[in-house]
């Protein structure tokens, strides 16, 4: 990079004007770096905070649904559809429930939703910190456009039930809405084999977020309830029909279990 430099004297020959003009020239390339720098931050930072994009596939908001209950499991939150065949899962930070795992045969898929800023998408910035925590912790990422958008497809590691270390295969998506943000963690042979998760991407685009009107922090988590005709399954617990597979189930069917979303 070459800085641009004042006129000098009309003493070519005087040490004093030369010396000052190679002063400017560095001071002039410096400003230049510098006012490269900020430019590709401003840019990078464009690139990350853009303003929530089009859905017209969903996601929904609760404001584009006529009937978000029709065909769809009430978890005040978020409403999700309901496939046949399905388990559904809740987990919980405290005593809040802040998110919703659909277990599909050998597949998952955890919903959370959280709340946003109103121009501003933080899909960007999460799946960078996401990348950022995973491979911190010896794991490996992807990012990639896929069928849900931009996604994180990730190799977590994890250790295995025999002691030994492994990895998972998990696929971060995410969708800005209107003052929300809706991620979905896709695990199993969903993660494994990313053309065999057709449904558990169309349950993510058909969920609905319920942001409310309350005032929420960026980031906060849109907490969900039970339904009122919930049964609660103890964890671990399997019902004697749910023994030829254990991901077998109904959607009036609810559980705990935690599931790996992130790695700090």
């Amino acid at each position: 990079m070459f800085g641009r430099r004042r006129k000098g004297r009309a003493d070519a020959e005087d040490a004093a004007g030369t010396a000052d003009r190679l002063a400017d020239g560095v001071e002039s390339e410096a400003d230049d770096l510098e006012e490269g720098a900020e430019a590709g931050q401003d840019t990078e930072r464009r690139r990350v905070n853009l303003p929530p994009a089009p859905r017209p596939d969903g996601p929904w908001d609760i404001s584009e649904v006529r009937e978000p209950a029709e065909g769809r499991v009430d978890l005040g939150g978020l409403f999700v559809p309901g496939v046949e065949g399905m388990e559904l899962r809740v987990e919980v930070a405290g005593d809040a429930i802040v998110a919703a795992t659909v277990v599909l045969r050998d597949s998952a898929v955890q919903l959370q939703a959280f709340a946003a800023p109103r121009n501003e998408g933080i899909w960007g910035e999460v799946r960078e910190e996401i990348a950022t925590g995973i491979t911190q912790q010896g794991g490996v990422t992807d990012e990639v456009e896929g069928p849900l958008g931009w996604e994180l497809r990730a190799q977590v590691p994890v250790q295995l039930p025999d002691g030994t270390n492994g990895v998972q295969l998990v696929r971060f998506v995410g969708v800005d809405g209107p003052r929300w943000f809706l991620r979905g963690v896709i695990s199993g042979q969903g993660a494994v084999q990313p053309e065999a998760a057709g449904l558990l991407e169309q349950i993510f685009r058909d969920t609905v977020v319920v942001r409310g009107d309350a005032p929420m922090a960026p980031r906060d988590p849109i907490v969900l309830k039970l339904p009122n005709d919930a049964q609660m399954v103890p964890e671990g617990v399997q019902q004697q029909a749910e023994q030829g597979s254990r991901f077998a189930g109904g959607v009036d069917r609810l559980s705990r279990g935690p599931e790996i979303t992130e790695v700090r």
